[in-house]
């Protein structure tokens, strides 16, 4: 920084050039050093950081303002960001009644026989599974008979499943909790994500057969008994989920649900 000193004018009147033993200037004198003492005291103390630098604690470097705001947002965006479609393979995603569906999940839809719609991409080995299992279900093309929902039809069978439990003396909320057990929660159901299906036969030997044979096509017998607890869904033998053959072949051969081979699969992560 560069320093300008400035001139102190004297504005008394020039006294007598007789007068002798004029007293010395003391009072100007002092006055300037005051004046450059305060400037390096300013220069010193101001002049080398800006206003937004902070001391950093010894052994540490300290970040600038917008660092620390960019660790702070992220930090943020981490706890409360829900994992978006593109974080996880869409065959296995997982919704159930801790998860729900993924935001800014898309679908595209293709119509099955009977009206009803899935994700295109579950299409060819469906339709492969249902024409095999025309020979466990009196050599008639097994029907799905729901497929893909939308939320304004989840919510509907949700609604009409609490009033029924109603209807037979249960309070609110204890229906609630009864429905929960056959209808999941809109926005917590697989057949919104157009990968689940319920399929109706002409006879109750087809659930057998697919019990038995859907994991070749990459579908699993998603809601068995024995795994309620885990699910949280009471056993269906008429729904089934898409998630690819391989995945489907080992948990077919270990006897997992989608819960027990994700949390395995996380493990060996």
């Amino acid at each position: 920084m560069e320093e300008k000193m400035m001139q102190v004018s004297n504005d008394h009147p020039r006294r007598s050039q007789k007068r002798r033993g004029q007293r010395f200037p003391w009072g100007d004198i002092l006055m300037t050093l005051m004046v450059a003492v305060l400037c390096v005291y300013v220069f010193l103390s101001f002049g080398e950081k800006t206003p937004d630098e902070e001391t950093p604690v010894r052994g540490t470097s300290a970040p600038t303002t917008t660092q620390a705001q960019d660790n702070a947002l992220a930090d943020l965006l981490a706890e409360n960001t829900q994992p978006t479609a593109s974080d996880i393979d869409w065959n296995l995603v997982l919704v159930n009644y801790e998860n729900a569906i993924p935001e800014n999940y898309e679908i595209n839809l293709v119509e099955v026989a009977g009206g009803e719609k899935v994700d295109e991409r579950i299409y060819d080995p469906l339709m492969e599974m249902l024409e095999a299992a025309k020979e466990e279900n009196w050599d008639q093309l097994p029907m799905v008979v729901s497929g893909y929902r939308t939320q304004a039809k989840q919510q509907k069978l949700f609604q009409d499943k609490v009033a029924k439990y109603q209807s037979e003396g249960h309070s609110k909320s204890e229906a609630e909790e009864l429905a929960k057990q056959w209808v999941a929660v809109p926005g917590y159901s697989e057949h919104q994500v157009g990968l689940a299906v319920d399929i109706n036969g002409a006879t109750y030997d087809l659930y057998f057969w697919l019990q038995e044979n859907s994991w070749k096509y990459g579908f699993i017998f998603r809601y068995p008994g024995s795994k309620t607890e885990i699910t949280g869904v009471a056993e269906e033998v008429w729904h089934y989920r898409y998630v690819g053959v391989e995945a489907a072949t080992e948990m077919y051969e270990k006897g997992l649900c989608l819960e027990e081979y994700l949390a395995e699969r996380q493990g060996e992560e």
